[in-house]
């Protein structure tokens, strides 16, 4: 399975990287933080581009505008931290989020250990603090990588297409 149309078109694979997707929007929902962060590569990258125009969102997150970039775990990491001891004044409260992921499909650049998955998202939360709910939406761009026998994200790519916000983006909202 080293062809990149084999695996592209495997439904063993889809199935796959549609549990991890999947995976991931339960520990994000459930606040499981730790399985969360435990999906993500050590060299991970999380990236929310900025939109430059009206249809064209920036294309490097090390020189152009972004919402939100780790170039790193270690940066979610610190995320995570500063949400879980309450040093986050707008996550106190957590607001409670709802994930749904949808139009899962493997893109070009997969091979036997590496998965490019495309995706949409809806993401509704709550902020229990002023009884408002709110709705995100926009694409995923994950790719997969195979380590030590289990599949991790090496890189996360969130196109917000809603992105005039009227709430707070971080990453359990996204």
């Amino acid at each position: 399975m080293s062809a990149i149309g084999n695996v592209a078109t495997d439904p063993a694979m889809l199935t796959l990287a549609s549990q991890l997707l999947f995976r991931e929007a339960h520990y994000i929902d459930s606040q499981l933080w730790d399985d969360w962060l435990a999906l993500f590569t050590e060299d991970c990258e999380f990236w929310v581009p900025a939109w430059k125009a009206e249809h064209t969102p920036t294309a490097n997150p090390k020189s152009e505008l972004s919402l939100i970039y780790y170039g790193e775990r270690g940066g979610l990491e610190d995320r995570v931290w500063r949400v879980r001891s309450g040093k986050s004044v707008a996550s106190t409260p957590m607001p409670r989020t709802h994930h749904v992921i949808s139009n899962i499909m493997l893109d070009e650049g997969c091979s036997a250990g590496r998965l490019v998955v495309l995706s949409n998202s809806t993401v509704h939360y709550y902020r229990t603090k002023n009884r408002i709910t709110e709705l995100l939406y926009g694409r995923y761009r994950h790719e997969l990588v195979l380590q030590a026998g289990h599949w991790r994200i090496a890189k996360k790519k969130i196109v917000l297409l809603n992105d005039t916000l009227p709430a707070i983006l971080d990453y359990y909202n996204l």
